[in-house]
């Protein structure tokens, strides 16, 4: 079978066209809801990953994009907008098991079940029949494109990657910016654009690829500030909905850190 291809390349339409699009912008879009939508999982490609086999040039390191199937080059990185962040631990069947759905999904403050760590470094659950928790840092961001389109997607950190997460977040928390008179505040968390591309990484548990997180420049266009504020609060409300998929590419854990 053929591979996919990573990403077509768009030719330019004729203004006629475009006219004729923009007539009827929105039909049979704007009636679909959030139940309607699949909210895409951006993630790094590692070496066991399924994507390397169906995509042409996706190579280890690479990031992915699970509902466009876009293979962005790790190098040259994505830009993001943190909007709002999650700490769930994930509780999942054995892999080849159930539906490939979380079994649980537990939030800060909730009750986990016991656990104790195997030797491939995973926190079993007692008693579980093979099922496991997984710590895992949701970061709901956009992806911001060249042209400044932004599109709303799921930004999951687990295993090793957990550490990235926490100096991301103390990071976007240190920034301080002035008001008009002078006084320091601390801006929201979507106040600003930061460029996540890839990096080789290893551990005496094997080699992974994972991610190098920079800040870049703050919003200055109140339309995309805006975009990034109704993200915010659909996450707070719980209007946006996701649906998770076990991911197991081979990363490494990182065995110093049970919960």
């Amino acid at each position: 079978m053929a591979k996919a291809v990573a990403k077509k390349k768009e030719t330019a339409l004729s203004t006629e066209v475009t006219d004729l699009f923009a007539a009827d912008a929105g039909m049979g879009v704007n009636d679909l809801g959030s139940e309607d939508l699949a909210i895409p999982f951006i993630k790094i490609l590692q070496k066991m990953s399924d994507q390397l086999d169906e995509l042409d040039d996706a190579k280890a390191g690479d990031i992915f994009n699970s509902v466009t199937r876009e293979v962005i080059k790790g190098k040259d990185g994505i830009s993001v907008i943190p909007c709002a962040y999650r700490l769930e631990w994930i509780e999942w069947e054995p892999r080849g098991t159930g539906t490939g759905a979380p079994f649980a999904i537990y939030q800060t403050g909730d009750s986990l079940p016991e656990t104790e760590r195997s030797e491939d470094n995973k926190d079993m659950v007692v008693d579980g029949g093979g099922r496991y928790l997984e710590r895992t840092a949701q970061h709901y961001v956009l992806v911001v494109d060249e042209d400044g389109v932004a599109q709303q997607a799921l930004l999951p950190m687990k295993a090793t990657q957990f550490k990235k997460s926490k100096q991301w977040n103390s990071a976007i928390k240190s920034i301080k910016m002035k008001d008009a008179s002078g006084n320091l505040f601390t801006p929201p968390r979507f106040s600003h654009i930061w460029h996540l591309s890839t990096a080789s990484e290893e551990n005496k548990s094997g080699s992974w690829h994972g991610w190098q997180i920079t800040k870049d420049t703050v919003i200055e266009d109140p339309n995309l500030y805006a975009e990034a504020k109704h993200l915010a609060q659909s996450i707070q409300t719980g209007e946006v909905k996701v649906q998770h998929v076990r991911d197991d590419d081979g990363a490494s854990s990182d065995e110093n850190t049970p919960f």
